[in-house]
């Protein structure tokens, strides 16, 4: 049986050379990023951890903590990695187009690639710090429910928004060079208006139907319903769902609209 390395590029199908492209381009993403570091995989986890430790000692230790769940640091954890995902893949896209310009240009993969590619390899660092959030878990005697089967439901949709925010915002930037500040005040605003360091539950309901359009409520009710199965909202999770997938198409058109033109710019 001849293997995916012994058949040759012209007769793989498009799919075929878009995947082994695209795990190509992240497996050189994550070398690099890793290759210069002493530290390597603990720098992709001190960040959360940090800010995890921040919170959970200003919650609990200097005011009286009136959000959330408890163990209240397995419920920060179990929101603020995901975050680090969506957050750094958004921040990237920014620099997607201009960063690698002259190899875009010579290339005929498709362009895509190049913010799918930071989806992937930023969704590989937040698989790789799930083993912290377990130990925690474990340490903190959070039960672990049978909510859990919707990890991978959360990480899918998840995919969808992130890839569909890169796609609006790579091409974007490229036009507009001030949006990549702009898209790091949105994030900073975005952090507080998403239940990180709260559960959209602590809302007031005037406020419930209106977070729920945010996507990442949805997702990060799925991730914590692991640990706080009360977290699971189905509605704030289908809302959010149909918003990824909204996105994602608006991704995909502003993309396809701006190609041609982002290739004359770069």
């Amino acid at each position: 049986m001849t293997g995916y390395a012994e058949v040759r590029p012209g007769q793989r199908t498009p799919i075929a050379r878009y995947r082994h492209s695209l795990w190509l381009l992240t497996q050189r993403d994550l070398r690099v990023r890793y290759s210069t570091s002493a530290l390597g995989y603990v720098w992709s986890i001190l960040d959360p951890l940090i800010m995890a430790g921040i919170y959970w000692f200003v919650f609990t230790q200097v005011f009286e903590r009136s959000v959330g769940e408890t163990p209240y640091i397995v419920f920060l954890l179990s929101a603020l990695l995901p975050w680090m995902w969506f957050n750094g893949t958004v921040s990237d896209s920014t620099r997607a187009f201009l960063r690698e310009a002259k190899l875009i240009r010579s290339t005929r993969i498709p362009r895509t690639i190049w913010v799918n590619r930071l989806v992937l390899s930023k969704g590989i660092e937040f698989l790789a710090s799930l083993p912290v959030l377990a130990l925690f878990a474990i340490l903190f005697a959070a039960p672990v429910n049978i909510d859990l089967v919707f990890f991978p439901l959360a990480i899918l949709i998840q995919a969808v928004l992130t890839a569909g925010v890169g796609l609006i915002v790579a091409p974007l930037v490229v036009f507009f060079r001030d949006l990549e500040r702009a898209v790091k005040l949105v994030l900073r605003f975005l952090f507080y208006a998403s239940p990180v360091i709260y559960s959209t539950s602590d809302l007031p309901g005037s406020l419930h139907v209106l977070a729920a359009f945010n996507p990442l409520s949805g997702i990060f009710s799925l991730y914590r319903s692991a640990f706080f199965p009360q977290e699971l909202d189905w509605f704030v999770v289908g809302v959010g769902a149909a918003m990824s997938l909204a996105l994602l198409v608006v991704g995909i058109l502003v993309f396809r609209r701006t190609e041609r033109s982002v290739l004359k710019e770069i």
